[in-house]
């Protein structure tokens, strides 16, 4: 029990520190590549969207003509 609080108030070898900072760095970097697909896919979304709205705009014109 002694040990283990020690331990927990003892201060990080740089070793542990650099390990600590490669694991948030690696986090971090998954949450950007995520980031980055989710953009993608909505640029991809509204790409269609915009398509389909032009069609409809060309059809409704068509319509009132």
């Amino acid at each position: 029990m002694i040990d283990m609080v020690k331990r927990l108030l003892a201060t990080p070898t740089p070793l542990e520190m650099a390990a600590r900072e490669l694991m948030q760095a690696q986090r971090a970097k998954l949450e950007a590549e995520s980031a980055c697909e989710y953009a993608a896919n909505m640029v991809d979304y509204n790409d269609a969207r915009i398509s389909r709205l032009k069609r409809r705009v060309i059809e409704l014109q068509g319509e009132i003509a």
